[in-house]
């Protein structure tokens, strides 16, 4: 006795399974495109609310917290901080913060250059970048993290400004293990806070910045001490040139 065969499925139902086969990418793509719409939409709100609210914590402070480590850290407005702190600053790390964008093509490319050739391996991150980075995301390197840094680096671009880029910077970098922040530094450091700072004391804590877990601005030795004075020295040259103009 011959098998008998299956009976074909309604034309209707077949034609509602290739429907539904065909509704599946459909929909993952538009989780994806309410997902970036969303993080849009919450990047913007939050990069607004930072703009006239100091941020109460980052991820690298909750990193520091998990480790164990105690946080210490004490919001001073740029108006109040000593402005040899922000002129330490620029003259560190970012000597073009009052003219780009909050990208330094220029110093980008030197850095690139300085890698390939094996020189110390040094980064062309702006002081924007690197508030960007501080506040929003995690420390490290991957193309993902540097995608959301630019990202974030055109909003508080745009939406702050450059007086509190440098306020929120310099209270939210690290300036020592567990220590956040130029006020919570010079009180570590100095025993006052960073209402007045000398030059010697603001070049001090800027050349932390770069590695703040294994540099001291108490009576720094070797290359921190020489980079400190050279911060120290170029101070008056910011103040001179107007490389600070931006933050009057």
């Amino acid at each position: 006795m011959a098998a008998r065969r299956p009976k074909p499925a309604p034309a209707s139902a077949r034609a509602r399974k290739g429907v539904a086969v065909r509704t599946w990418p459909r929909r993952i793509l538009g989780w994806v495109i309410r997902g970036v719409i969303l993080f849009l939409l919450g990047s913007v709100l939050l990069v607004l609310f930072y703009r006239f609210v100091p941020p109460p914590v980052t991820i690298t402070m909750l990193g520091d917290l998990a480790q164990g480590h105690s946080i210490n850290k004490d919001w001073i407005s740029l108006s109040r901080m000593d402005r040899n702190m922000a002129r330490a600053a620029i003259a560190a790390e970012d000597g073009n913060f009052c003219t780009h964008h909050g990208f330094d093509f220029s110093a980008m490319q030197k850095a690139f250059q300085g890698n390939v050739q094996g020189r110390r391996l040094r980064g062309g991150s702006t002081i924007s970048q690197q508030t960007a980075k501080n506040v929003f995301l995690w420390q490290g390197r991957s193309y993902v993290r540097k995608g959301l840094e630019a990202w974030f680096t055109l909003l508080i671009e745009t939406m702050w400004g450059k007086r509190r880029i440098m306020e929120v910077y310099l209270n939210v970098a690290e300036t020592g293990i567990g220590t956040y922040g130029a006020n919570a530094g010079a009180i570590r450091y100095f025993h006052h806070d960073a209402s007045r700072l000398s030059p010697a004391e603001a070049g001090r804590i800027a050349a932390v910045l770069p590695l703040p877990s294994k540099r001291e601005a108490i009576a720094p030795t070797g290359a921190t001490r020489r980079y400190g004075n050279r911060i120290t020295q170029r101070i008056g040259m910011i103040r001179r040139g107007g490389y600070d103009r931006c933050l009057r």
